[in-house]
């Protein structure tokens, strides 16, 4: 459904003939492939997104203008089969926003088909799980404000148009609200991958660099920010911890320590280093790390962990990123490096030794804080402001884009400002 029809059908319209108490007709929805949400191959650091992000602007002005749309009543969870007046309210709202087919478009009180299959799209849209059922995360979702996503599109505008420079012909964008990674090349997206990010307390950097090297079957140091918030606590708890989880311990002469040899109620601790030996089912950095140069100490790696990235929220981490399918995205990064193929790749990853691989050409790497945006094919995409970043200070300006808008909290090199927007680091600024 195109958006004006959208607002055209604003008003819903009383036609509920045909609809009993179950509703079937699941292959008309299937026979609509403009309503499903296919994963786009147009990067989101684009021309194209920041053309298409402009006109969702526009459309969501008119729909803003024109009173919003309505909020669906909390209560009982909606699924398929159920009935009721929050499912008449929950149609109005899915065909606001073009989630909703025209067939749909009623005052039926049933939740069938057609309205589970405009539930999962607008949780596409959205970042959330596709299960059609609209649960606390999706009510928070649907009862947003129109006015409120205009913002976020306007404030996204203005990043978008940072990134509207040279940014490489083969290039990374980890996208911190989305929990998302993407490899692009030639202007196109080679890989997407889904993405562990920092907690709300922890969180990733917006910054502008490059990926240098891979290590496979990395060591795993504890960062000191750690030892007194998280590994001392766990000694405390559990005094096998350290063992459990193959870390060993080291003084400043290199010479390992037992645990025993330390007293965990003091912060005697934090004069050590603590290693914790390769192993993919042990280390918390699994069996690849991505080295970045950055002044924060983070990087991108694989995690034992892998059921994280079926989780609607991925804030997880300690500011570094993890990265799903991470075989697939170190070969993209390796693919010009000789005698590095998937093959090799997966040899040394089999091999359980430390092994270091470093890239032909370094490959510069953006992560962002992209809370909404829009695709060539007319879809728009909302995630949640999770580090509180889209407030009243940041609304674009007369003047344009600024840099502390562009890569707050700061860059992790040095950068170069354009008249449209941030150029990607030269050679010499690694």
């Amino acid at each position: 459904m195109c958006f004006a029809s959208v607002l055209a059908a604003s008003g819903v319209p009383a036609s509920a003939a045909g609809y009993g108490d179950q509703a079937e007709w699941a292959q008309v929805y299937d026979a609509a492939p403009r309503l499903s949400v296919a994963r786009s191959n147009t990067p989101v650091l684009s021309q194209s997104t920041l053309d298409a992000t402009a006109q969702a602007i526009e459309t969501y002005r008119k729909i803003v203008a024109n009173g919003g749309w309505n909020t669906v009543p909390g209560g009982a969870t909606l699924r398929l089969g159920g009935n009721g007046s929050a499912v008449v309210a929950l149609r109005k709202r899915l065909a606001a926003s073009g989630d909703l087919i025209d067939a749909a478009v009623n005052a039926s009180p049933v939740f069938d088909s057609f309205v589970e299959a405009g539930v999962k799209r607008f949780q596409a849209r959205h970042g959330l799980l596709e299960t059609g059922i609209v649960n606390k995360e999706t009510l928070s979702a649907l009862n947003a404000p129109a006015d409120f996503r205009l913002h976020q599109l306007e404030i996204n505008l203005v990043r978008l148009r940072s990134y509207s420079g040279n940014l490489g012909e083969r290039f990374v964008m980890a996208n911190i609200p989305a929990m998302a990674v993407e490899t692009v090349e030639n202007g196109v997206v080679a890989t997407h991958h889904a993405a562990g990010v920092g907690k709300i307390d922890r969180q990733s950097p917006v910054m502008m660099t490059k990926a240098t090297d891979i290590n496979f079957n990395p060591y795993w140091t504890v960062p000191p920010s750690l030892i007194k918030k998280d590994l001392i606590p766990k000694m405390l708890k559990n005094p096998n911890y350290l063992t459990e989880h193959k870390i060993r311990i080291f003084d400043k002469d290199n010479q390992e320590v037992q645990p025993s040899q330390i007293d965990w109620n003091t912060n005697q601790a934090t004069n050590y280093r603590y290693r914790q030996d390769p192993g993919g089912d042990i280390n918390s950095l699994g069996v690849v790390r991505i080295n970045i140069s950055n002044p924060y100490g983070v990087y991108m790696h694989d995690t034992p962990e892998k059921g994280v990235f079926g989780d609607d929220f991925r804030f997880v981490s300690s500011g570094c990123i993890r990265v799903q399918n991470v075989r697939d995205y170190v070969a993209w990064l390796l693919k010009d490096t000789p005698g590095w193929g998937r093959p090799q790749i997966d040899e040394a990853i089999r091999s359980g030794q430390r092994i270091d691989a470093r890239l032909a050409a370094p490959v510069p790497v953006y992560w962002v804080y992209i809370t909404a945006w829009a695709s060539p094919d007319g879809v728009i995409q909302f995630r949640d402001d999770i580090y509180q970043r889209d407030g009243a200070a940041q609304t674009a300006s007369a003047a344009g884009p600024t840099l502390q808008e562009a890569i707050a909290p700061g860059a992790a090199r040095p950068v170069n400002v354009s008249a449209r927007g941030l150029a990607p680091m030269s050679d010499d600024e690694q």
